[in-house]
């Protein structure tokens, strides 16, 4: 008989050390302590926070041709190699509390100097588990981000549950989500910088479609993270580019039992029972009893083989 535990999560809101990626990474070391002092089995941190997501609110300058160099060769330098050796440090986190991270990067390819891709990974205590690199960055991404190859959609199996997600948008995207349901999450991911009421009714509505847990964690960003040297002007009137959000959702009827967090740093935890999805399944199973592919063969199949 399959098991299905209890898994404790931690939605880890943070603000990152803007371009610089060692000191990313020694705050989410610190984090993800506190995440395990607070009895979490699994801890998610927000998209791009190694070391710097691109805001669209200071950000859409970089479709011109001159003026953006600087920032593109610091953000460069302070992304992140999949493996790696900043990588590295936090699994040896993971390892010395047996807990399980999903966070987000901005990851570079070393072996071939250009492309950066927004990035999600998830590792554990026996090391890196899985990275999956956004499949379409949103409007003004696409200028700092490479297109995600789709070959890597697919759930870990993370503190006793099948964990799985997408990244910030690619939640609206109906076929990617239907690719990682075929996999059967339980603890569905959502690192994001989106901060909006609308994303989290999405997130709720995810909830239910999935029959999983949802563990959403935007950014909070205020004007204060950026460093007097930030290589490209700032809006003279914003005190905050992203309020947070950080929320954990069930699946039953896609009600919030943490958070959400606005306006902060901090961690929103919660006890997760599997046996809940199960029991939502009973009733509404995507990819199951009610998924008519047998109908919309076409649009479901067809369409989910090209992902794979």
């Amino acid at each position: 008989m399959t098991a299905f535990p209890t898994v404790r999560v931690a939605a880890v809101q943070a603000t990152p050390f803007i371009l610089d990626a060692e000191r990313c990474v020694e705050k989410a070391q610190r984090l993800l302590h506190e995440a395990a002092d607070r009895g979490a089995e699994l801890a998610v941190l927000p998209e791009c926070f190694i070391p710097l997501y691109p805001s669209n609110i200071w950000a859409r300058g970089a479709a011109g041709f001159g003026g953006w160099d600087e920032l593109w060769e610091r953000l460069w330098a302070n992304s992140v190699d999949v493996p790696g050796p900043l990588l590295d440090q936090l699994i040896d986190v993971c390892r010395e509390r047996e807990l399980f991270c999903v966070i987000g990067v901005n990851e570079r390819e070393a072996e071939r100097p250009g492309t950066i891709y927004n990035t999600v990974v998830y590792l554990g205590p026996s090391g890196l588990l899985a990275r999956h690199r956004k499949l379409m960055p949103t409007q003004h991404e696409r200028l700092f981000h490479g297109i995600g190859a789709g070959d890597d959609l697919t759930v870990v199996s993370a503190a006793g549950a099948r964990v799985g997600g997408l990244i910030c948008w690619e939640n609206r995207m109906p076929l990617a989500r239907y690719r990682v349901y075929r996999e059967g999450p339980q603890i569905w991911v959502a690192p994001t910088a989106d901060d909006s009421d609308g994303w989290l009714a999405s997130m709720r509505h995810i909830a239910i479609e999935s029959g999983a847990f949802v563990v959403s964690v935007p950014q909070f960003i205020p004007a204060a993270a950026f460093r007097d040297d930030f290589p490209v002007p700032l809006p003279p009137d914003k005190d905050v580019f992203g309020r947070g959000g950080a929320a954990v959702i069930e699946p039953s009827s896609g009600e919030v039992i943490a958070g959400p967090l606005y306006g902060q740093e901090g961690i929103v935890d919660a006890e997760c029972d599997l046996r809940r999805g199960l029991h939502a399944k009973r009733w509404f199973d995507a990819v199951g009893h009610y998924s008519r592919e047998d109908a919309l063969r076409h649009e479901t199949i067809e369409l989910t083989e090209v992902l794979e």
